[in-house]
């Protein structure tokens, strides 16, 4: 097959979907040079103690947990192509606001402004590729945006590994730059979007999301199933370092396996989410894979290093198809489930519920890991649970969905 050919089969269809993946690897290769260098920055820069960052960004998850839904219901309101691109020539500012701060307050302020605003274009941003897309293809665009947001994370953090190993204040400045200018590149190219009218309001009330009781329920349990993806952040290290006879650098390779797995595979993972009954099911089985690699990560402590070595590559492939497919079947109950003109409002719920999610993820992580191989069986009965109760509550999110009016 010609490279060209090869090359296209790589990317979506010309259109909408190409140009959201253009804006994504451009953003996400930006996020990738802040994302690394960002705790140093703050520390070594800013001169901020590391109690302060940790108490700045818990601040800021819980203001970025409740900016989604009205975001969203703006977005829904005025549109999500001209939103979005608000939003994001917003955070390219704020981004170089990072630059002139000084103290600790100002700090604050500022991380929680942006990251409100960067948790509200995530839902806009969902809005959007709901309204330019139907059935199982909108899930296939997320797919991938997914895999174009982990090119451009990986490409950006080693960008940033330059200005780490420089050391320097202008390094540390060139990366905050490096990042702001991402996002008005970003921003230039989503103007290539064609504009999306917002949908007629109807009767009723103004945010019906808080009446759509099945709903909210999909949303909290597909929330703390989404704890799996601080598993590798946080429980997989500190299990790899303090409790397996693995080498420190497998923390490395976990991280690896995850990253070009979803790369190359996030879009053939998407499959089977055509419906909403079906993308449940698919979430169902997500969560078998993702608690037999609970299991398996929890059998690789303390044994012979060669086995450990296995164990844990073996619970890091498992544990990719399990995110995927989770993934890929909550992106299709949480774009089918809501009535068109209010899918801003709804991707703001969950948004919440994911950072509501993240906000007791280090606890149960960190007890998973002091509780030994118990906590990881725990673990994994949890996720098994948890995903096989969203199915019905799925089917009684579908069975209300023709009472739901307003907007």
């Amino acid at each position: 097959m010609p490279a060209p050919a090869r090359l296209e089969r790589l990317l979506p269809d010309p259109g909408p979907a190409r140009v959201l993946a253009l804006a994504t690897f451009v953003n996400t290769t930006g996020n990738g040079l802040f994302l690394t260098g960002s705790v140093l920055f703050f520390t070594r820069v800013i001169g901020l103690s590391p109690a302060q960052v940790g108490l700045g960004l818990s601040a800021a998850g819980l203001c970025g947990m409740v900016a989604g839904i009205p975001l969203g219901h703006f977005a829904d309101r005025r549109g999500p192509r001209e939103v979005l691109i608000a939003l994001t020539l917003a955070e390219g500012i704020l981004m170089a606001a990072y630059l002139l701060v000084g103290s600790f307050a100002a700090f604050v302020v500022l991380v929680c402004v942006e990251t409100a605003v960067d948790r509200g274009a995530n839902a806009v941003r969902q809005a959007l590729i709901a309204n330019m897309s139907q059935g199982e293809d909108r899930v296939r665009v997320r797919a991938y945006l997914r895999s174009f947001s982990n090119v451009g994370l990986s490409l950006g953090s080693l960008f940033a590994g330059v200005a780490i190993h420089l050391d320097t204040r202008a390094a540390y400045f060139a990366l905050l730059l490096g990042n702001a200018v991402s996002y008005v590149v970003t921003a230039l190219v989503l103007r290539h979007l064609p504009h999306v009218a917002p949908l007629p309001r109807s009767d009723g009330p103004r945010m019906p999301v808080f009446r759509d009781r099945p709903y909210l329920a999909f949303a909290a349990l597909n929330g703390l199933l989404s704890m799996h993806f601080f598993m590798l952040e946080i429980a997989v290290p500190l299990w790899i370092v303090r409790d397996t006879a693995a080498p420190r650098w497998m923390v490395a390779v976990v991280f690896l396996v995850n990253t070009v797995v979803v790369a190359l595979f996030m879009v053939k993972a998407s499959g089977g989410t055509d419906t909403v009954a079906s993308s449940a099911q698919v979430v169902r089985r997500s969560g078998l894979y993702i608690g037999g690699a609970c299991v398996l990560f929890g059998l690789a402590g303390h044994r012979a290093v060669g086995v450990t070595i296995v164990l844990l590559l073996l619970a890091a492939l498992v544990h990719v198809v399990g995110e995927m497919r989770h993934s890929a079947g909550s992106w299709g109950v949480s774009f089918g489930l809501p009535p068109d003109h209010l899918q801003g409002q709804y991707a703001g719920v969950n948004s919440a519920a994911f950072g509501l999610s993240a906000s007791f993820a280090p606890l149960v992580m960190t007890t998973v890991v002091a509780a030994g191989v118990a906590g990881w069986l725990g673990l994994a009965m949890l996720f098994v649970t948890v995903a096989a109760a969203l199915v019905p509550v799925v089917s009684w999110a579908e069975r209300n969905r023709p009472v739901l009016v307003g907007g």
